[in-house]
């Protein structure tokens, strides 16, 4: 079967069911796995979005599909030459990816005319549901219910561990900052599973803008900015928007040190297998004390103050106490005290301030003996 993505979240459903060779074209966004990259590209973005700013590609979008005009061009020559059995598509975002309108026309174009797979999920089940569709249209079924298994299990093991939490943090997942966007579709899902609660999120629903007074109010206690179409580099190029927000260096994430620059693109937009990553991603960020991030290093960035290339938080556990607290990493506290020697215990890590002052106290050492 010859097969042409017009979505990136439909390329890498594609390749975890093995099916990348029979993937002939896909849009200019397909980028993972890198394979994806070596694919001819179908279809390609008419605006150049580079050069603007966040504010000025808010308003050219807006205008774009209020006249409705399309956000991409389809290589109707290429097209028509990859000769496509297949065609996986979506009409859930004009912004995000081609939809049934740029599609219409390249279709009367193709002899004979191809399957058409949509696309459009609002939520988790729907992602696992389009590669459920899509299995069964590649007659991959058995592979595809294998692989949902694998990833429902995933997220039912981080349900588990925040379902008992005592305590769920006040989060605010931001999907643009100029103007300020809050979540919607799967993320407010998401962030359940991983243990926090973001009220201004619109779940199963779009995205939409929302006012900075409403996020003052809210308060949030962790901060998660994911502008959408971005990866971590491009999304801290824009924490200086967020830095002239006015409050934003009193809002209780931003003190604590709690605000971060996600990989949008890879994690969180995209409505594709890595969600669960995205997931376990939330999960460590909104509960550190119970969840490791095992993922690559440009996952995410803490943002601290003005400085937008702050390093990423290490979070450790106290082999005395068993609390958690944050390492320094070059920068430790724990150099103003004197040595101790490397302890030999299984599971042993790091002592908390605290408890380091204490088993380096002389008094402290001499009266345990």
């Amino acid at each position: 079967m010859r097969v042409v993505s017009f979505l990136p979240a439909a390329s890498e459903m594609m390749f975890a069911l093995g099916l990348g060779d029979q993937l002939v074209g896909v849009s200019h966004e397909c980028d993972f796995p890198s394979e994806a990259k070596g694919k001819p590209v179908v279809v390609r973005p008419a605006l150049e979005l580079d050069k603007m700013t966040l504010r000025e590609i808010d308003v050219a979008v807006t205008e774009r599909v209020r006249s409705g005009l399309s956000l991409y061009q389809v290589d109707e020559n290429l097209l028509c030459q990859l000769k496509p059995d297949l065609i996986l598509t979506q009409n859930l975002c004009q912004v995000c990816a081609t939809s049934g309108n740029d599609l219409a026309a390249a279709l009367k174009l193709l002899h004979p005319v191809p399957e058409i797979l949509w696309m459009t999920p609002h939520s988790l089940t729907g992602i696992f549901e389009n590669i459920r569709e899509l299995g069964l249209a590649t007659k991959r079924s058995s592979v595809a219910e294998a692989f949902i298994r694998e990833r429902r299990e995933q997220l039912r093991k981080i349900a588990r561990r925040t379902e008992t939490i005592s305590r769920r943090p006040r989060v605010f997942c931001m999907e643009w900052a100029d103007p300020v966007y809050c979540a919607g579709h799967w993320v407010p899902e998401m962030v359940e599973l991983a243990g926090g609660i973001d009220e201004l999120a619109r779940k199963e629903s779009d995205s939409v803008r929302i006012a900075w007074t409403d996020v003052l109010k809210w308060s949030p206690e962790v901060i998660i900015f994911s502008p959408c179409g971005f990866n971590l580099e491009k999304a801290l190029e824009q924490v200086a928007h967020l830095e002239r927000l006015p409050g934003w260096a009193e809002l209780t994430a931003v003190r604590n040190q709690r605000a971060y620059a996600v990989d949008a693109n890879s994690y969180f937009a995209r409505p594709g297998p890595r969600v669960v990553e995205g997931t376990e991603l939330l999960a460590h960020l909104i509960h550190p004390e119970l969840f490791d991030w095992n993922g690559p290093a440009n996952a995410f960035r803490q943002i601290s103050g003005s400085n937008t290339s702050a390093q990423q938080p290490r979070m450790k556990t106290c082999f005395e106490c068993g609390n958690t607290f944050e390492c320094k990493m070059g920068g430790c506290w724990c150099e103003s005290f004197p040595p101790l020697q490397p302890s030999k215990a299984a599971g042993a890590d790091c002592f908390c301030p605290a408890c380091l002052a204490k088993a380096t106290n002389p008094l402290t050492v001499n009266a345990s003996r």
